[in-house]
């Protein structure tokens, strides 16, 4: 598992020379690949593997695994967006997201933190989500995959996940 920083794109490789993932595990004694993405613009948890079962337990969306996210959004929530973002909105491709767990961390004038628990992972889902009802994402982290929280890892900073992390994934 990674911490990862803003300004690192989730591929392999890229053709047009920008920072990637796998720069930052560069000293990993295993040939890995990301499970899942991040975007350029998130920082946080994102899990690496060699096993392809692994990722297959890991990224499809019937799986419904939990992913949390910490997102400072602007302006300050209302009550009804809180309660579309939980129902599940329509994107603006037409899907509409699974009901999400919707919690606000903290509220200040034109701001606030919330947590946000989703159980798919369509393309840039939460940002997709905030927007659809108004929202400007401002800042997006994920703390959490499953069980696994991304705890005190320091962004740039990968750490191999223990026995009971890997069995609770696969569970």
């Amino acid at each position: 598992m990674m911490n990862k920083p803003r300004g690192y794109i989730t591929t392999s490789s890229d053709d047009r020379g920008r920072k990637t993932v796998l720069d930052l595990i560069s000293d990993t004694p295993a040939r890995v690949y990301p499970v899942g993405r991040l975007d350029k613009d998130s920082e946080g948890l994102l899990l690496f593997t060699n096993d392809g079962n692994f990722a297959n337990q890991l990224t499809p969306p019937s799986h419904q695994v939990s992913k949390l996210y910490r997102v400072t959004v602007r302006p300050t929530v209302t009550e009804e967006q809180l309660i579309a973002l939980a129902n599940g909105v329509y994107l603006d491709d037409g899907t509409k997201t699974l009901p999400a767990i919707v919690h606000v961390v903290t509220q200040e004038e034109n701001r606030s933190v919330m947590e946000i628990s989703i159980k798919e992972g369509k393309n840039r889902q939460v940002r997709r989500m905030c927007a659809a009802v108004g929202l400007e994402v401002a800042r997006l982290k994920r703390t959490q995959i499953g069980s696994v929280k991304l705890g005190m890892l320091k962004q740039g900073d990968w750490r191999n996940l223990t026995d009971e992390e890997v069995h609770k994934l696969m569970v």
